[in-house]
């Protein structure tokens, strides 16, 4: 292989840098006759910080996280972008592919929320439970898929938008009395290096003081699509970078992830649709829930098949809840 240097395309956000830079490690661990370098881009969704990202009939453009990226890869500034998966539409610019999917985290939620020495606004005890919370309580979320499961649990809640990354969000809740609580993914706390303390408290970084947060179980709150899992972006017919991402690619998260992006592709829907869906692998069998509020009763469905028809298993899953629209 060449020795000349290797530019991985990213965001500039703490999250997208942070795991950039994992990918970066892992590259140079595996790979140490190359050198890998970081280029940071700015993307459409980046500069509209004040726009809705919650309407589902949103006029707002495909690819709001990744489109600037894919430009530098496809003009060969980048030779691949790394990308939270589930920002990357199912559907890539032609000469574009999924070229690697490192191992997945934890593709839970998290409720986060003020305790009750926090000082600012209404707080809360430790370990509370989305059934313990009080009625009206506000939670501030740009997901309608967040959104909508959360109304589905508890009908008596407000759900209001929030824009921004991780730490403005989370300075948002510490600070605006008028938001009880937020949802954010686990696996990006993670990679931010925060931490759910044994007594509930979020630690880590530069958190505000008196944070506290729940992981919400995924009978409460299927992810996105994607959710956890990084995608890494690459031209066609590059053999070269195709190696590379050859070693990072894990096997068994690439396959659900496979069925997941088939699902939201079937359903026609892009990373606001409101719907959630999360595969798994248990040996040669591969497995997905998904439900969808396209309707005004939630739909659910779930489905097996063996792991190498991961696609068609998207499908399934996709074709049943289709037909209840």
């Amino acid at each position: 292989m060449p020795s000349d240097k290797i530019i991985i395309a990213t965001r500039g956000s703490a999250l997208a840098l942070a795991q950039s830079n994992m990918v970066a490690t892992e590259c140079r661990e595996k790979f140490p006759e190359l050198e890998f370098e970081l280029k940071i881009i700015k993307t459409t969704g980046d500069k509209l910080q004040t726009a809705s990202m919650a309407r589902i009939d949103s006029t707002l453009p495909r690819g709001l996280f990744t489109k600037e990226l894919e430009v530098a890869l496809l003009n060969g500034e980048a030779d691949f972008a790394v990308h939270s998966l589930k920002d990357l539409p199912t559907e890539l610019p032609p000469g574009l592919k999924l070229g690697a999917t490192p191992k997945r985290e934890d593709v839970r939620d998290v409720l986060i929320y003020r305790g009750v020495a926090s000082g600012t606004g209404r707080g809360f005890e430790a370990n509370m439970t989305l059934k313990n919370f009080p009625v009206g309580t506000v939670v501030a979320t740009s997901s309608t898929r967040r959104k909508a499961q959360l109304l589905a649990a508890r009908s008596d809640f407000k759900v209001v938008e929030i824009r921004g990354n991780v730490a403005t969000r989370l300075e948002k809740l510490a600070n605006n009395p008028e938001i009880d609580a937020t949802v954010l993914a686990a696996a990006g706390l993670a990679r931010l290096n925060f931490q759910i303390t044994a007594t509930g408290e979020l630690k880590g970084g530069a958190i505000p003081n008196g944070l506290f947060a729940i992981i919400l179980n995924t009978d409460e709150m299927l992810p996105c699509v994607g959710q956890a899992a990084i995608g890494i972006e690459i031209r066609e017919n590059d053999p070269r970078i195709e190696k590379i991402c050859a070693g990072l690619t894990h096997w068994e998260t690439l396959q659900a992830v496979t069925a997941e992006r088939s699902f939201l592709n079937a359903m026609g829907g892009g990373c606001q649709s409101p719907v959630g869906a999360h595969a798994q692998v248990s040996g040669e069998t591969l497995s997905l829930r998904a439900i969808s509020f396209l309707t005004e009763t939630p739909q659910r469905a779930e489905s097996q098949r063996p792991i190498k028809e991961a696609v068609a298993l998207g499908q399934d899953i996709a074709r049943q809840l289709r037909a209840a629209v």
